[in-house]
């Protein structure tokens, strides 16, 4: 069982391999002080924090985010070590804010290695703090144990590292705040880790991390984030068995495709045509191992996906080295009196502007090349895609049918960086959905400045619901899923006029009061009857009239039409429905909830944030680049909508005979 604490409760740890997860709705900064039995850090060393993110046990984010995953290992803690302090701060400077006040109370659990919770903690009562001592793991007697501390500083970071006992407190913030000075972002989904043998061969560059470019941090991500520290392969290495969520959303995945019979060794991929001498291997479609071409595609698109990151990291790097690099040569030439003026200072000003001009020219002449290389196998892959995979203007949806077989994954955007914005890559998330969806409709951070009614956010934000639900419908076979709708001010009746004029819908949209209590009473039900069902060791015995198929509730302009049972049953089913088929897709301005305070943030917590517009709100879990987030949009004029509905309706028509 989970235990819930309160500000000052403790309760002890059954293991020494430890996750510790942190969840905020702005970008933090997390870190870790090792102290004696006094709590006195007794120097910088015995810091962890994003300028020096690793210490013996212990490893946290190099990077400011709004989710992150810390990993400690006590048994490999220095004897003098009794406790370990989990630390959050709000990033100094910029325009975020500035007190833990004005943000959503932020979330820390205990986990096990397998996602298993072991105790969690809601810091609630901040208000002008704008760092916190979160959790203290402390030894007695021998146990280890986990105590909610939720003390706050005013004064940041400074203040509180000097409580601890730490004398150069000062300078270690300012250098904590300077190495988290970039890359605030949240994190997306990570691939399954891929094996030697399926590693390709790439002419993406290694980065040369800085240190605010840490090559294996995770923090928490989109989709599913796969965990790469505090496993048994060590940190920084990745788990071949499991990939990470955020805090509260569960356990490992299982990357295994569903009934998929290991009978045979998988069928080699296609090879590529010969290479000219001095050119570089022609890009082929399903170059990745897999047992079939989708595994393969699959493999191949998270392949460019890490490929990218970590090109585009080797540029920055070196971006941030030749800056570096001028600075200090401009600094040697004005720190000597004799070179500030004359032919002799301006010469070597321009020296080491030419080298920094040099450093720079060359880093992207070889990002450059690694982008040609992922375009021309960008232009390669998209055309091959299987409907679940492809963008809705791919021909592919055309010649669609009804599958008889669940694909492994669904597309639910497009990702790209700043230095690639011509290249993109699909965004999947593997099927069945382990997370509900939160289509943000709210303005918080969107690019699409030509979007100044907010009204037209929320339609939008519709479209996206009914596209991505389209899209689960679509690659479903025929009865397998189910779609209902909670639209209580029938405000999104013409962005669901798809869905309803074409039947497939389990019922006409709920309107009103009424229509939110039968729909989330039904699902209630049908989560809390499978849930006794599987524990009882007892599934047959489930009623007959019960529908097997997996369910999606699409709900419109939350909290609109919801009373307090309903906002229960709703985080209810975000909660324990993705596991017994229930799928909950929200959307939904978080500020029309913000009369209920924090308690709904484990609901938002719960949900996959995507946006109706793009937006660079998501990160990889190797570097944690900002990624920018287009969503999966129907062409305008385009009739493909109604012809891959027309289908679904037909065939399930058919089925139900």
């Amino acid at each position: 069982m989970t235990a819930e604490l309160v500000r000052g409760q403790n309760h002890p740890l059954p293991q020494a391999r430890l996750e510790i997860r942190v969840s905020a709705g702005k970008p933090i900064v997390a870190g870790a002080t090792l102290s004696d039995e006094q709590g006195t850090v007794h120097g910088v060393e015995w810091v962890a924090h994003p300028g020096s993110p690793t210490l013996p046990g212990l490893e946290v984010s190099k990077q400011a985010a709004a989710d992150h995953r810390l990993a400690c290992d006590l048994d490999a803690l220095p004897e003098s070590v009794h406790r370990v302090s989990v630390l959050l701060a709000l990033p100094s400077g910029g325009t975020g804010p500035l007190r833990f006040g004005s943000v959503a109370a932020p979330f820390v659990a205990v986990t096990g290695l397998d996602g298993s919770e072991v105790a969690s903690y809601t810091i609630t009562g901040l208000d002008a703090e704008s760092a916190v001592v979160a959790l203290e793991l402390y030894r007695r007697q021998g146990v280890w144990k986990v105590r909610a501390v939720g003390q706050g500083y005013a004064g940041g970071l400074a203040e509180l590292l000097a409580d601890q006992g730490l004398p150069q407190a000062r300078q270690l913030a300012g250098s904590i705040n300077e190495a988290v000075a970039q890359g605030l972002a949240r994190s997306v989904a990570a691939p399954p880790p891929r094996t030697s043998e399926g590693d390709r061969s790439r002419h993406a560059a290694t980065p040369a991390l800085g240190q605010n470019q840490g090559g294996a941090t995770p923090q928490g991500a989109p989709g599913h984030v796969a965990p790469q520290h505090g496993h048994p392969g060590g940190p920084g290495q990745p788990d071949p068995s499991a990939v990470t969520q955020p805090a509260g959303a569960g356990g490992p995945v299982n990357y295994s495709h569903p009934g998929r019979q290991a009978a045979a060794p998988p069928p080699p991929p296609p090879t590529a045509p010969p290479a000219q001498p001095g050119q570089p291997a022609q890009p082929v479609a399903g170059d990745a191992t897999g047992w079939s071409m989708e595994e393969r595609l699959y493999n191949q698109v998270w392949g460019m996906f890490e490929d990218l990151a970590r090109a585009t990291a080797a540029y920055r790097s070196a971006v941030d080295f030749a800056e570096s690099r001028m600075e200090q040569e401009l600094d040697k030439v004005l720190s000597d009196p004799r070179s500030r003026i004359g032919g002799q200072g301006d010469a070597a000003r321009e020296a080491a502007r030419a080298k920094h001009s040099q450093l720079v020219d060359r880093a992207r002449e070889a990002l450059d090349r690694d982008l040609a290389q992922l375009t021309a196998e960008a232009e390669v892959v998209e055309p091959a895609l299987p409907p679940a995979f492809a963008r809705w203007d791919n021909p592919v949806w055309h010649g669609y049918r009804v599958p008889m077989e669940i694909p492994m994954a669904l597309r639910l955007g497009d990702l790209h960086l700043p230095e690639s914005a011509g290249l993109s890559i699909p965004m999947l998330v593997r099927l069945p959905l382990e997370r509900g969806l939160w289509i943000d409709s709210g303005r918080s951070g969107s690019f699409d400045g030509s979007i100044a009614d907010s009204d037209d956010l929320r339609r939008l934000g519709m479209d996206t619901a009914v596209a991505i639900a389209a899209r689960l419908l679509a690659v479903y076979p025929a009865g397998e899923y189910t779609l209902h709708v909670i639209d209580p001010a029938g405000s999104g009746a013409s962005s669901l006029a798809p869905l309803v004029q074409t039947g497939v819908l389990n019922g006409p949209p709920a309107a009103g009061a009424a229509g939110v209590t039968d729909v989330l009473a039904r699902l209630t039900q049908r989560v809390d009857l499978v849930q006794m069902a599987i524990r009882g060791g007892a599934a047959d015995s489930l009623p007959p009239d019960l529908d097997p198929a997996e369910q999606l509730l699409i709900v419109n302009d939350f909290p609109h039409g919801f009373d307090d049972r309903a906002v229960t049953q709703l985080r209810y089913l975000a909660d324990e429905g993705p596991a017994v088929g229930v799928h909950l897709m929200l959307v939904a301005d978080r500020e029309d909830a913000t009369a209920y305070g924090p308690l709904l943030d484990p609901l938002w917590r719960s949900l996959l944030r995507l946006t109706p517009t793009p937006d660079d709100h998501l990160a990889d879990p190797w570097v944690g680049h900002a990624w920018t987030y287009d969503p999966s949009r129907v062409p305008a004029g385009s009739q493909v909508l109604q012809h891959v509905l027309t289908q679904v309706a037909a065939a399930r028509r058919s089925w139900n005979r």
